[in-house]
């Protein structure tokens, strides 16, 4: 399927919605006076419709139908928003994407994402029955500061009891693959407990999951990741707590804990398939060298929230944050851990593990300016203070230095409302003073045993955004956008690759921050049956970053980057009651600098499978009436063929890593009875086999990272609340 931009732009122009099931909210009360959306990723009380933004909310319903599916929030993301990049089906989300960049995943705000060294866990720091609704931002932008390359994946959590008393949820599911294998069986069990008296509430909450082995279409056992982690054959704990106390009428203080773990069984080991047959890796049973791959995410917020202090809006928050992402070894000595002095090269085996700790704060306060309603003003200042280190456990040895991030950040933002809310006109700047602190470190011996000078690089950047809003008419919008944001690369890639003498981090231009910029112009209908959208941008970054494969290892070249897109979706209700067809199409085109040291900044290759997604049509059809729900949707991931650096000695020069495309089928049911509801959910409805789009486009020689996805899989849960 060959379509230009331009084509699609004018057929999208009268037809698409911001993803299908996503279109309602949940029951948590996020909805403002007059019903309109209230998205609080946007830093904002004005309702979604009131930004030059494409913003949309994986409401409870919605969100409870996908888990059941798939059993992760990263894949009910995925299989609603057509430009997010196919899961991996691992622990691991590298090269993910949403538009061609890394989004930034945060619980509550508190970003889970660490850029510093990206362990590429961020999809996995807390069970999804514990978050009551996912928002999404699309595009860069600097709303909630580093890391919103892609845009903003923020997980809201359960909300507080609405009324006094004694009430709660629990759920029971299992899991089993086509065959029925007994070690491809899994379950899960997760309760909710809260109390309300007076102005004071408590929550608490635990879940369990045990994840069994996954089968593909073929009924083998899929390929196992040791190193990168698993999300099957594991075991997940995670607990949750919440307490709250109404201050007045307007006022909440809150306290909101979690703690999740994620910890790989290992059982298996991997076995090599063979790329030149397409047959992929399988695992039989075995038990892999050293600690086992494991996640573990803690975090605790307090904020304090009045929606009529002064006549204004405010929000305080102070949270902590501290990620421990183990990486399991390798069976064979990896060549970056040999060290002589330690033990004879070739024999050495090693294992590293990605500490984050964050410590923050943020402010706002928003407001009508007094004696002009129509003009909406926003400020607030936000601080951040990131510590990151990567070590290898083994042997003590340090990999990534410790490396300290401080980001101190005002904001401000204006509204205006123009002809009775027909037209706005928005805009607002950050100001970002970050600070980069390395002390001095020596590489590994695998790269030369290196002495680097540490440093501490500033970069101070006012980051810029603005758009206008035209609604003629109940219903209908239109909009343009401008917006930057910024990320910095992945510095640990890049100081622990340093292999030559004389390097002085603080002039190491390497380390500098990626400011990327996204232009959008969407248009959206949504009027009686018809709910539809189209949005356009062009995203950029003069020193972006680029994941090349080198002897094994993922490292970062920082070259120009340019992406850009058309993003499709339209529902309509039927004249059948309960009844709602959808469809979504993404088209997405990224290139970059293959000839990064020729000294003209241009791109003239295309981002690889690592860095780009393939371009995708959804189709569902759901139904939802009485006590009976049931949906079926049906993915089509197209084939990509990539166009390669002139250059021929290139790092992704290999026509086996374009892409042939596959197309996948899901399907539940739903019924609510007076003692709960009963789910069936079948992933992968028809069987189909095959290889997942991250391993097909990279690694061509590699027979062990050659990945079957997963066949059909059966969840049948039982969930009550009281």
């Amino acid at each position: 399927m060959k379509l230009t931009l331009r084509t699609l732009f004018s057929i999208g122009t009268m037809l698409a919605a911001p993803p299908l099931a996503a279109q309602t909210i949940g029951s948590e009360g996020q909805r403002d006076g007059d019903g309109d959306i209230v998205v609080t990723a946007a830093r904002s009380a004005l309702p979604a419709s009131a930004l030059p933004l494409t913003i949309d909310v994986i409401d409870n319903d919605a969100l409870n139908q996908q888990v059941a599916i798939s059993g992760s929030v990263v894949d009910a993301i995925s299989t609603l928003t057509p430009s997010f990049s196919p899961t991996r089906q691992k622990l691991s989300g590298s090269g993910e994407s949403l538009r061609g960049r890394s989004p930034l995943y945060a619980i509550n705000g508190i970003p889970q994402s660490t850029p510093l060294r990206d362990g590429s866990r961020d999809g996995f720091t807390i069970d999804p029955f514990f978050v009551d609704r996912v928002e999404l931002i699309y595009g860069s932008n600097a709303l909630q500061g580093i890391g919103g390359a892609g845009g903003i994946v923020n997980q809201v959590t359960v909300g507080p009891p609405r009324v006094d008393g004694l009430s709660g949820r629990t759920l029971i599911q299992g899991t089993a693959d086509d065959g029925f294998h007994d070690d491809g069986l899994g379950g899960k069990v997760a309760g909710l407990l809260s109390y309300k008296i007076d102005r004071f509430d408590a929550t608490f909450g635990a879940a369990f999951e045990k994840r069994g082995a996954f089968y593909d279409g073929h009924g083998n056992r899929i390929g196992i990741d040791n190193v990168q982690g698993e999300t099957m054959d594991s075991k997940s704990w995670s607990l949750f707590g919440r307490l709250g106390y109404a201050v007045s009428d307007s006022a909440r203080l809150d306290l909101i804990l979690s703690r999740y773990e994620l910890k790989s069984d290992a059982d298996y080991v991997s076995v090599p398939g063979d790329r030149d047959i397409g047959l992929p890796s399988s695992t039989v049973r075995g038990t892999p060298p050293g600690l086992p791959a494991k996640n573990l995410a803690q975090s605790a917020a307090l904020s304090f929230t009045d929606d009529n202090l002064a006549d204004g809006h405010l929000v305080t928050q102070v949270f902590y944050s501290r990620t421990h992402d183990t990486f399991g070894s390798d069976p064979a000595p990896v060549a970056t851990f040999q060290d002589a002095s330690i033990a004879p090269y070739g024999t050495l085996v090693d294992q590293s593990q990605n500490r984050s700790r964050k410590i923050g704060t943020k402010f706002s306060y928003e407001r009508s300016l007094p004696g002009w309603d129509a003009l909406t003003a926003t400020i607030g200042f936000d601080t951040l203070f990131d510590k990151t280190e990567q070590a290898l456990l083994l042997t003590g040895r340090v990999w990534v230095p410790p490396t300290d991030f401080r980001s101190l950040a005002p904001f401000g933002q204006l509204n205006l409302a123009l002809l009775d809310g027909k037209v706005r006109l928005a805009g607002g700047v950050r100001n970002e003073n970050v600070r980069i602190k390395i002390d001095d470190f020596t590489t590994l011996a695998s790269y030369g045993s290196r002495q680097v000078k540490g440093g501490s690089p500033k970069f101070s950047d006012t980051l810029l955004n603005g758009g206008a809003i035209f609604e003629p008419a109940q219903g209908i919008r239109a909009y343009v956008s401008y917006a930057e944001g910024y990320t910095v690369p992945d510095v640990g890639r890049i100081t622990r690759s340093i292999n030559r003498d004389g390097v002085d981090l603080s002039n190491y231009l390497d380390i500098s921050p990626i400011v990327s910029n996204n232009r959008e112009i969407g248009v959206e209908v949504k009027r009686g049956p018809i709910d539809a959208s189209a949005a356009y941008f062009w995203s950029t970054s003069k020193n972006g970053q680029l994941l090349v494969l080198v002897n094994g290892v993922f490292e970062v070249q920082r070259q120009r980057v340019e992406i850009q897109g058309l993003e499709l979706n339209l529902s309509v209700k039927p004249p059948v009651p309960g009844l709602k067809l959808s469809m979504g199409y993404a088209h997405l085109i990224g290139r970059t600098d293959g000839t990064p040291d020729d000294g003209i900044d241009k791109v003239n290759i295309d981002l690889d499978g690592a860095n780009i997604s393939p371009d995708r049509l959804n189709f569902a059809a759901s139904y939802d009436r009485g006590p009976l729900s049931a949906r079926i949707q049906t993915q089509f991931y197209f084939a990509r063929r990539f166009d390669y650096s002139p250059l021929p000695d290139f790092a992704g020069n290999d026509r086996s890593n374009d892409f042939g495309g596959y197309n996948l089928t899901d399907a539940t049911v739903r019924y609510q009875t007076a003692f709960g509801g009963i789910t069936l959910a079948v992933q992968n409805l028809f069987d189909k086999f095959y290889i997942d789009y991250n391993s097909d486009t990279q690694r061509p020689t590699d027979d062990t990272r050659f990945y079957s996805g997963r066949g059909r899989a059966f969840t049948l849960g039982w969930d009550y609340r009281f």
